[in-house]
């Protein structure tokens, strides 16, 4: 599975620009599926027939990242830019982002703020890609460029760029290469723009009309240093969501997962997510509301440049997923 996220993670695809990611994974699961489709706003759905009495069920994974859009361009050709998603400037000093066109930029920071002892602001920051001039600037308004980050591999750690959520599609697909029978009428959507507002779940969602539903995002964790006290570390297996600050898992969604990976003998581990929410919550609330819950792998480092996961959360979410997915719901 190396591979397959090394593939995901290094492609290009902010919110609002997931032609070539989604490109990319359709690649992956048009022969696996038997069905396919765009949906109007631009998530990925790949639907596998299942058997007689099964419910209709939607297993989601975001495709966009985190990403910077160019909002003006100075005489000199310096870019000012915004935030799309949740980028801090701490975590993006003298970082290197690229555009679709290929231009590299850095992140500068001003010499002479007004406090250069304290956090930069965003409004604090621009963008250099080697430009002289506005008029030879190689990116314009409303541009949207991505964090540069190749995947590394340290032991059973993975790092790298966009693995919110680019390791959920990769546990998505492995799944479906993997699933050999269901019950289900089954449909693994890739969704768009959930960064900037959970948009692409609650659309397919809302035209799948499912009868159950379940995300597959990153979490945080409480095993680094002086960290925020959280039940969830790397390696101990995918976390199955109780509740985030945006929803509270359906509790026969929590119990499902749960009761799957005792009796495989799958370790997990049990989230409470103080800061932060998943397509889940886009998900439950549609049409009359949707039983949903969420399967998490724990990232260090969240929307930073180097995200960081343990492939063995990543093997134990896949095999999870096959064991809820091969019995009644």
């Amino acid at each position: 599975m190396r591979e397959l996220i090394r593939e995901l993670v290094e492609t290009y695809g902010p919110s609002g620009v997931e032609d070539e990611i989604r490109a990319v994974i359709r690649a992956e699961v048009e022969d696996l599926a038997d069905e396919i489709r765009v949906d109007p706003l631009g998530s990925l759905v790949a639907r596998k027939h299942g058997g007689d009495g099964g419910k209709r069920v939607v297993l989601a994974a975001h495709m966009d990242e985190i990403g910077i859009m160019v909002s003006y361009v100075d005489e000199k050709g310096f870019a000012r830019f915004t935030r799309i998603g949740g980028v801090y400037s701490l975590n993006t000093v003298g970082d290197r982002v690229a555009f679709s066109n290929g231009t590299v930029g850095v992140v500068g920071v001003e010499q002479k703020r007004a406090n250069a002892t304290k956090i930069p602001t965003l409004d604090e920051l621009y963008l250099d890609v080697g430009a002289t001039s506005r008029e030879d600037c190689p990116v314009a308004v409303g541009d949207s460029a991505v964090f540069v980050r190749p995947l590394d591999i340290q032991g059973t750690r993975l790092i790298a760029k966009a693995m919110d959520d680019r390791i959920g599609c990769a546990v998505l697909i492995e799944t479906l290469r993997r699933l050999e029978s269901t019950p289900h009428d089954l449909y693994f959507v890739f969704t768009v723009q959930e960064e900037v507002g959970l948009f692409g779940a609650g659309t397919s969602a809302y035209g799948i009309d499912p009868d159950v539903a379940i995300a597959v995002d990153v979490t945080g964790n409480g095993d680094t240093p002086e960290s925020y006290p959280m039940a969830v570390a790397l390696g101990k297996g995918p976390a199955v969501k109780v509740m985030d600050s945006g929803m509270i898992a359906h509790r026969a969604v929590k119990d499902v997962m749960v009761q799957r990976a005792k009796d495989a003998g799958i370790p997990y581990q049990l989230e409470v997510l103080a800061r932060g929410t998943t397509d889940a919550m886009a998900m439950q609330v549609v049409r009359s509301g949707v039983p949903s819950g969420c399967l998490s792998i724990p990232c260090r480092y969240v929307h930073t440049p180097s995200e960081m996961v343990d492939e063995r959360d990543v093997e134990n979410a896949v095999c999870l997923m096959l064991e809820v997915l091969r019995a009644d719901l």
